[in-house]
């Protein structure tokens, strides 16, 4: 893998990840673009204890524009976009309407003490209500091809390949930055997941707190080692590979499944075999086999509901910086329709309670996934 690194016209990062060794990378982004602002603010959520971020200023960013406005295609001569090359493979920079960044104005570099204006409004240190000050971390957006039409299911097994590499190499470089807690690589894919940009994409988000999911799960696998002088997720992956009945593809080193008490129709969770904390924990033959899985179980959620793209999001969950015992990396894949024409809806115990109501066995899910393999 051959990585570039360079900048674009308003001082953000931008990274080109090439199989090819000779690639040269060196088209400048010649936009007359103002340094990006970041006025996000991190707020504690009184009554639970999780970490909320404002960011207010995301109102005004790129919505769903046609295809030949893209700003994630590659740049043309009569139309610049985020990506200055005429082509690429893969392709990573910082977000222009970030949620969380390290600095007000990214071509002075990154600060963990930038002020912001939404911050500067919220009480600081009395009573119940806290303000983790402004919204420090870094958002970035991983273009995982330069063809606008294509999805990361059509992809090659070596161009995911070199996405997970990708994902690995920020993961490493973002754990390294001051104040970041944990990174999230991600992918939305559909209008009905909410996405705003149909070009292939992902995103990744380094956090200066530990996500209210991440901290659950970690409180739930401190008291399995307590009760039982075992890891949570080792017990877990042995049951169900041991059980079988909700097992969708195993490898020599992943194994996917639907989880016992799934909370969406069609979910999966994909393990690798050794357990390890996170992305740059996997050795080469976790590696090599993970591409052929993954765009296997892609496949198979594009079959599910008669062909087309099956709108989802597929999540990376990788353990805090700095707490690599108890976790286990893996990747929950899901989606928000439930049958052909029709979309599950977080309904009122869901979105008031977070009390989910699946209408889909998580048995059926799985047998319906081998189905769709076969």
């Amino acid at each position: 893998m051959k990585k570039t690194t360079t900048k674009l016209a308003d001082g953000r990062e931008l990274i080109y990840y090439d199989t090819d060794e000779s690639a040269v990378r060196d088209a400048p982004d010649l936009r007359p673009l103002e340094p990006t602002v970041g006025r996000s603010a991190i707020r504690r959520d009184p009554a639970t204890g999780d970490w909320v971020t404002i960011a207010a200023h995301r109102q005004a960013r790129t919505h769903l524009p046609p295809a030949d406005e893209c700003p994630l295609c590659p740049s043309r001569p009569d139309r610049p976009s985020e990506i200055p090359a005429s082509d690429y493979e893969v392709a990573v920079f910082e977000n222009r309407f970030p949620s969380l960044s390290f600095s007000s104005d990214f071509s002075s570099g990154f600060s963990s003490d930038f002020s912001s204006d939404a911050a500067a409004h919220v009480p600081a240190g009395t009573g119940p209500l806290r303000t983790g000050g402004p919204g420090t971390g870094r958002c970035e957006v991983v273009c995982f091809t330069s063809d606008h039409d294509a999805s990361l299911a059509d992809l090659t097994p070596e161009r995911v390949r070199l996405v997970l590499d990708a994902w690995t190499d920020r993961t490493a470089a973002l754990s390294a930055l001051p104040g970041v807690q944990q990174v999230y690589c991600f992918e939305n894919r559909g209008t009905e997941i909410g996405v705003t940009l149909a070009h292939p994409h992902g995103q990744i988000y380094a956090f200066p707190f530990t996500t209210p999911r991440t901290a659950r799960m970690a409180a739930r696998a401190w008291a399995h080692r307590a009760a039982t002088g075992r890891n949570l997720f080792d017990d877990l992956v042995a049951a169900e590979r041991a059980d079988g009945e909700r097992v969708v593809l195993a490898g020599e080193h992943w194994t996917a499944f639907v989880p016992f008490a799934a909370r969406w129709p069609y979910e999966v969770h994909l393990y690798p075999h050794r357990r390890v904390p996170d992305l740059t924990g996997l050795d080469e033959a976790q590696r090599a086999e993970f591409p052929g899985l993954y765009l296997e179980l892609l496949r198979r959620f594009d079959l599910l509901f008669g062909g087309g793209r099956t709108p989802y999001v597929s999540a990376w969950h990788q353990a805090p910086v700095g707490q690599a015992d108890e976790l286990a990396l893996h990747l929950e894949l899901f989606t928000v329709r439930r049958t052909a024409g029709k979309l599950k809806y977080l309904a009122g115990v869901e979105s008031g309670m977070d009390a989910f109501v699946n209408d889909v066995s998580p048995e059926a899910a799985a047998l319906r996934l081998r189905e769709v393999g076969a």
